[in-house]
């Protein structure tokens, strides 16, 4: 990955349409609006790599995700949310590890129409979770294309070495937890495309805005951790056949926000995604430190159920104890 680099199109080949009169050139947007996000390491975006020493005696948590427009935020989305979003989800990967943020790496690729106050909102959201979380711009690439706007970000994080969480670590007996408030996002993109209402924006807030767990210390306390992002159900199947366990959960524990109770939608808020709360597998022995985690950091934790031995499937049981059915687990790109 460069530092910086303007990517040419034509598989490699210089484009023989001119750019638009009315536009800057792509350097000259690179250094208005991304080279003022560089940290140390980044060269000034000015070469063809980063170089940086990792802090001593930490090891490396790399992760990447993309957005892409129409598919993980909306085309008339405010562009520095955009930014924080691509930047959070990340984040919050590095949370399910138990890492720190260290810097990132950044792939924008836009129409060429997209307007300069695009590029500085989105900018400006990403210097503000920068101060927020500590990270920098380490380099990245830009790219034009016929839309929609598609963007990745690949994220670097440091923990003390054999110290980074898993999904494979579960054990038979230990509590199904999760942080914060569940079904919030799915909601959230229902409100935000006029399909729910949402008088407070709270709901169109929660996915428009994703709040990564950074802070809470689980090494030592979990067992097995990891982020809620294609649904509940979905994500819990994740770590039993990682961990080679069943889970049982109960829905009337889940906790819920008051406007996500007020949609009355439990099976979306089950399956639906979005939510990156933290999903950890806890023995009972460790529910204390748990809690006192949860309490430094400031983040809301709830019991919702057991891992089970056998066949690692999820059951869901409602306030009858029956069994609940869902059309779909949670979401899929390919389904």
């Amino acid at each position: 990955m460069a530092c910086w680099t303007s990517s040419r199109g034509s598989c490699g080949r210089a484009s023989s349409s001119p750019e638009p009169v009315n536009l800057p050139t792509e350097f000259a947007r690179i250094g208005r609006h991304f080279r003022p996000l560089a940290g140390p390491g980044a060269l000034d975006l000015a070469d063809d790599a980063a170089v940086f020493a990792p802090p001593l005696g930490r090891e490396l948590v790399i992760a990447a995700d993309a957005m892409v427009e129409g598919v993980h935020f909306l085309p008339d989305d405010p562009p520095d949310l955009i930014g924080r979003k691509l930047l959070r989800t990340n984040l919050s990967d590095l949370a399910a590890m138990g890492a720190l943020p260290l810097g990132y790496l950044m792939t924008v690729s836009t129409p060429k129409a997209t307007p300069e106050t695009w590029f500085a909102g989105f900018a400006a959201g990403l210097a503000s979770d920068q101060a927020e979380f500590g990270i920098i711009l380490l380099g990245g690439d830009t790219t034009s294309t016929p839309g929609p706007i598609s963007l990745s970000l690949t994220i670097l994080g440091t923990v003390s070495p054999g110290c980074a969480l898993r999904r494979n670590g579960a054990r038979e007996g230990d509590g199904v937890w999760v942080t914060g408030t569940i079904g919030d996002g799915a909601l959230g993109l229902l409100a935000a495309t006029g399909r729910l209402a949402d008088a407070s924006g709270f709901l169109a807030g929660r996915y428009r805005l994703p709040q990564p767990r950074l802070g809470l210390t689980l090494h030592g306390v979990a067992r097995a951790v990891m982020d809620v992002s294609d649904g509940l159900v979905q994500d819990l199947g994740h770590i039993c056949r990682a961990s080679g366990l069943g889970a049982v959960i109960h829905a009337g524990d889940v906790p819920l926000s008051g406007a996500a109770r007020m949609a009355d939608r439990l099976d979306l808020c089950l399956t639906g995604g979005d939510d990156y709360e933290l999903l950890m597998a806890v023995p009972p022995d460790r529910e204390d430190a748990l809690r006192d985690a949860a309490r430094t950091a400031g983040v809301g934790i709830t019991r919702i159920g057991t891992f089970l031995a056998g066949d690692a499937d999820v059951t869901v049981l409602d306030r009858d104890g029956v069994a609940m059915d869902f059309a779909v687990g949670g979401w899929s790109h390919f389904a």
